[in-house]
């Protein structure tokens, strides 16, 4: 081979790497986007928890493995208004007994999640779980549990208990009223 041909060589190899570099930083832009709309706040959170930006958004892909592997369906509009009708009465139950009432909102959350098909066991399955399909109501319920945990100690002012209300609604009508078994919407419906 002569010089000029090893040095049109070497261009063009140079040439396709740059190429398959810009490539590659264009698909991790695109997945790290289409991560951060379908997790929303869940994907800061979950890169401050991490030791890196990969770690946290390959944590964030095996929960959306885990997610489709589970049969997330809808409630059909009887289980609705059953649960809308127990809603009340919790909200009832609270003038009168505050602390009993967070706990009965806490179950019944609980008991829509599995109706729908998410896990109901350890709290941290069911917040990863709930991350992929609900991330913008997350926080309502990471904050809601936080201050059962406190009532359950007696440690919650009765103004604290009315927020874990609000807190335990908003992830309570999302998961009533979000008909998707698959990934989520962009916005939290009706509060």
């Amino acid at each position: 081979m002569t010089t000029s041909t090893l040095i049109w060589v070497a261009v063009i190899v140079v040439v396709v790497l740059a190429i398959a570099a810009v490539g590659y930083v264009i698909l991790q832009q695109r997945r790290r986007a289409g991560l951060r709309d379908r997790f929303g706040p869940e994907y800061e959170r979950a890169v401050a928890e991490h030791d890196s930006t990969r770690e946290a958004e390959q944590e964030l892909m095996a929960r959306e493995q885990r997610f489709s592997e589970l049969d997330i369906r809808p409630l059909d509009e009887g289980s609705r208004q059953v649960y809308a009708v127990r809603w009340g009465e919790v909200q009832e139950r609270f003038v009168d007994a505050p602390g009993f009432a967070v706990t009965e909102a806490d179950q019944l959350v609980t008991s829509v999640m599995g109706d729908r098909g998410y896990p109901t066991g350890d709290y941290d399955d069911k917040v990863s779980t709930l991350s992929v399909a609900h991330a913008t109501t997350l926080d309502h319920y990471r904050k809601a549990h936080e201050i059962s945990g406190r009532a359950a100690r007696k440690e919650a002012s009765t103004e604290e208990l009315r927020q874990a209300m609000v807190h335990y609604r908003a992830l309570f009508q999302d998961l009533l009223h979000d008909d998707a078994p698959h990934f989520p919407r962009q916005e939290p419906r009706g509060r």
